[in-house]
């Protein structure tokens, strides 16, 4: 899990003053850490194999174009709110709430070495899909609906282009307004029918997981967009317990590395659930239904966001 207990800004050693971070901005009382663009092990306080990782997805991210079906380039704005996470075993998340700077993920994705529920300290790294790298911490963790809640603590701060995409020259610092807003999804008020279509936008691993022999690449992108259909909620199942499987049901492609990614209303854009895992029987993508996503989000206190 490429995650790192935050230590005090102080205590991050910085090659030069150029390159140290600058506090920028708030949200609430929470404040955002401004990253350089040249990102160094010294800022991220990853291992050398990590950060290397998470420079080699930003790389990616920011060189290539990712394909969106046709019929849903109206919302290319869900792409840009998606994040992968920089760890070797993959992860996605997705921006719902550009203000607070709010990340919402499978909880799955944010575990200790061993396991556990995160503590608030530890710092999880993920990237934009323009490949903007950010640094986040836990808020709110539900093992039983398989949730978890992040905010933006650290960010390399661009300018967008002309393409709306975010790469180009590093953000200068002129005070807590100058920022730009992180790219969101809203919240969809209810379900959609049965059989509607959908699209999940998720970062499919990079070692194929499904032969003997260890370390053998998959060759997919980064991050991948995908079209399919919700196929309904599993009958035999609580929508608020997905600590087994998911479930809601969708046939969109997904692989290792898919947990997290939004699963989003193909008509409005909205999103509709979480992709979270997948059964072995039928092969049936499953996921994180809307109804779980809304009441966890009431019951931490962002009833606001839905």
């Amino acid at each position: 899990m490429l995650a790192q207990t935050a230590p005090p800004d102080s205590a991050i050693p910085v090659p030069s003053e150029a390159a140290r971070p600058t506090a920028t901005a708030t949200a609430g009382s929470i404040r955002m850490q401004q990253l350089p663009r040249d990102l160094k092990r010294s800022h991220t306080g990853l291992g050398k194999s990590d950060h290397a990782l998470l420079v080699k997805k930003q790389a990616w991210l920011t060189e290539n174009a990712v394909a969106i079906p046709r019929g849903f380039v109206r919302y290319k704005a869900a792409l840009e709110a998606t994040l992968v996470f920089g760890q070797e075993e993959a992860g996605t998340a997705v921006c719902i709430s550009s203000d607070e700077r709010l990340l919402l993920t499978c909880s799955h994705c944010c575990v200790d070495e061993e396991g556990n529920r995160p503590c608030r300290s530890m710092i999880y790294w993920l990237i934009f899909s323009c490949g903007t790298v950010v640094g986040a911490n836990c808020l709110a963790w539900d093992g039983k609906r398989d949730l978890a809640l992040l905010r933006i603590t650290k960010a390399q701060l661009r300018v967008g282009d002309d393409s709306g995409r975010h790469g180009g020259r590093a953000l200068p610092d002129r005070g807590a307004q100058s920022y730009p807003q992180f790219p969101s999804v809203k919240i969809a008020i209810g379900p959609i029918a049965v059989d509607s279509r959908m699209v999940c936008i998720g970062h499919p691993g990079s070692e194929d997981l499904e032969v003997e022999d260890a370390g053998i690449a998959t060759g997919y992108d980064v991050l991948h967009a995908s079209a399919g259909r919700f196929r309904g909620h599993a009958d035999d199942q609580d929508v608020q317990d997905n600590s087994e499987i998911g479930a809601l049901m969708h046939d969109c492609w997904t692989y290792w590395g898919h947990s997290g990614a939004p699963l989003l209303n193909w008509t409005t854009g909205e999103l509709a659930g979480l992709h979270s895992s997948w059964d072995d029987e039928t092969a049936m993508r499953r996921g994180v239904a809307l109804e779980a996503i809304r009441k966890f989000l009431k019951e931490h206190d962002f009833a606001h966001l839905i």
